[in-house]
């Protein structure tokens, strides 16, 4: 999987002041200052794609007044990835996306730009290309997905962790499934090792390593239709966009384009930009320790309810945004995350605790003691507009 952990200076202002408290059942890192970091505009090309895919449509963006009111802010919003083109999850955006831009890299007519799915299928039949890939459920599912909707073999390296749902979900799918003795890290680079020891083999991973990022940074602005997505929604319930986004991380690529998105628009006088919060497991926390020491880290991941997020280590691409762009990160405990999900549940949102995290992480911030700090630290008023990600439905794995 590449080299040592070491993917180069945050690009912070040394100047920054980051606070690292407890926050109630998590541990807390704020830094006001990233909300003033700037990038450029991610690609805009894969929502075009998307839409072309076969039933596709935007996923929901539900009200909750019920959490506006516990969460003291204006409103709630929650982006729920449960109906995501039938697989339960929003990785589907960034498989497809990748998968699309390698077959445009081949012999055949997607070489020449048109990236439909009846192009698509063409050049996987000149391809003939195994799909590789590791995963926690939701993206090897969804890399599987693609190779049988395209005509590709697809294999996927799962960690024994993995629900055993999730595992028959991908083979459904057509996929072989690799179970793998480890964690997801061993499990990648498993998948890593297979993909470079023959030809024909693509390997189409989330996560990326020094030497190899293009496929990742695929992935990454496949997410963004998400985005996009959610800007056209609230711009129908009349608002300009949100005040915070709350969202789930694994490797960090789903809150490396949130953060992209969101950082890539002028700053506006009057109208501060959105704060967006970092939401993991207690016992897989790499993001969190990573921005504690102002470097990568690697985190032992004993286990947790929320599989999709149970990863150790920071992807290399994710790591210089989220440090220098990401305003806070939270750490919850698996209780934090199944509690949500049943509250969700009873406010017609199904998810499984990976995606409730976004909702059980907000909570953590937003109440209890020392939530007053908390809230300023995010510019959070009494008439804020919050976003959830709720990144998966309640039969799926991460």
């Amino acid at each position: 999987m590449g080299g040592a952990l070491d993917y180069g200076a945050a690009g912070a202002d040394p100047g920054d002041v980051a606070t690292t408290t407890s926050a109630g059942p998590g541990s807390w890192y704020c830094r006001p200052a990233a909300r003033h970091w700037r990038c450029a505009p991610p690609a805009a090309g894969p929502a075009a794609f998307h839409a072309g895919l076969p039933g596709y449509r935007p996923t929901e963006l539900r009200e909750l007044p019920a959490l506006a009111a516990e969460l003291l802010v204006g409103r709630v919003f929650v982006k729920d990835e449960s109906t995501r083109l039938g697989l339960a999850a929003f990785k589907v955006l960034g498989a497809s996306w990748a998968v699309a831009r390698v077959l445009a890299g081949s012999d055949g007519p997607a070489a020449a730009g048109d990236l439909s799915v009846a192009a698509l299928r063409r050049a996987a039949a000149g391809y003939q290309a195994e799909l590789v890939t590791a995963t926690d459920g939701n993206h090897g599912r969804a890399v599987a997905w693609l190779g049988r909707l395209l005509g590709l073999r697809a294999r996927v390296f799962v960690p024994q962790a993995v629900p055993a749902g999730a595992r028959a979900g991908i083979a459904a799918e057509g996929a072989a499934v690799t179970l793998v003795d480890g964690p997801f890290d061993q499990a990648v680079g498993q998948a890593a090792a297979y993909a470079s020891a023959g030809p024909g083999r693509a390997l189409v991973q989330d996560f990326a390593w020094p030497g190899y990022e293009r496929v990742p940074g695929w992935i990454v602005a496949g997410y963004g239709t998400l985005l996009r997505e959610v800007d056209d929604q609230l711009a129908g319930y009349g608002l300009p966009g949100p005040s915070l986004v709350s969202v789930p991380v694994g490797v960090g690529s789903l809150a490396q384009a949130v953060v992209a998105h969101y950082r890539s628009r002028p700053l506006r006088r009057g109208s501060p930009p959105p704060a967006v919060l970092a939401v993991e497991p207690e016992t897989a926390a790499c993001l969190l320790a990573s921005l504690r020491a102002g470097v990568p880290r690697r985190v032992p991941t004993p286990g947790t309810v929320m599989t999709g997020l149970d990863c150790g280590t920071v992807s290399s691409l994710a790591w210089p945004v989220l440090s220098a762009g990401l305003d806070a990160a939270i750490a919850v405990p698996d209780s934090a995350a199944l509690r949500a999900a049943g509250e969700l549940a009873r406010l017609g949102v199904f998810s499984g605790p990976s995606g409730a995290a976004s909702l059980a992480g907000a909570r953590a911030a937003l109440t209890g003691p020392g939530a007053r700090q908390r809230r300023g630290d995010l510019a959070l008023r009494a008439s804020s507009v919050l976003v959830l990600l709720s990144t998966e439905g309640p039969a799926a794995a991460g």
